[in-house]
């Protein structure tokens, strides 16, 4: 083979190697891109929609049905989109919830938005055996306009916490337990509790729609 025919193949066999590597950088570059996009948005907090009426701590709520005339322990509403990924991250930590505090501590699932769907299957996937309700008015009622979402009531039904579960969407940090630290302060009778602007500012997916 000439000389000028092998140099030109040899270097247009490093031509394809480097299109290669372009193509695999620009590609390694696209999904580290969309990672980080889409942790960046599930740092955000949830827009506050124009019509929201915040709701107060010490409000009464009204329930109905299996809670109407149950006030011996509070009451934990956990509103729950079944096609929200921040309510898939938080099973667990809900889960936790109900197993540690469940003799103290009436848990009830408020599905919202939730279509095509029975109690027993909230209870399946959740993995918890606790009251299911499709009564999406309370999220209005109760302030709630993300999921997931803690309404911890007093057992006089008042408003006594609504907030998060977590500093961030996907449930994994101890140390900002929201949630938990609120029925621990409940059950310790703390009757004027105080939380972080992170707990008390809506972090998740819209109640209604599922969208940022």
């Amino acid at each position: 083979m000439p000389r000028k025919s092998r140099i030109f193949g040899f270097n247009a066999l490093i031509m394809k190697k480097m299109l290669v590597i372009l193509w695999l950088f620009l590609l390694f570059s696209a999904v580290a891109g969309m990672f980080w996009y889409n942790d960046y948005v599930y740092h955000l907090p949830t827009p506050i929609p124009g019509n929201y009426r915040p709701v107060n701590n010490g409000t009464y709520i009204p329930l109905s049905g299996t809670f109407d005339d149950r006030h011996d322990k509070p009451v934990c509403l956990h509103f729950y989109n079944p096609s929200c990924p921040c309510s898939r991250f938080n099973i667990p930590l809900f889960r936790a919830l109900v197993k540690e505090f469940g003799q103290q501590v009436d848990f009830a699932v408020v599905v919202v938005n939730g279509k095509n769907v029975t109690a027993k299957d909230i209870q399946d996937k959740l993995g918890v055996d606790i009251p299911v309700l499709f009564d999406a008015s309370l999220a209005a009622t109760c302030g709630v306009y993300s999921t997931p979402q803690a309404v911890l009531l007093d057992t006089s039904h008042r408003l006594y916490y609504r907030g998060n579960y977590n500093q961030n969407r996907y449930c994994t940090d101890e140390k900002t337990s929201f949630a938990k630290l609120a029925i621990t302060e409940l059950l310790q009778g703390y009757t004027h509790p105080v939380f972080s602007p992170l707990a008390l500012k809506a972090y998740g997916c819209q109640a209604i729609s599922c969208k940022k």
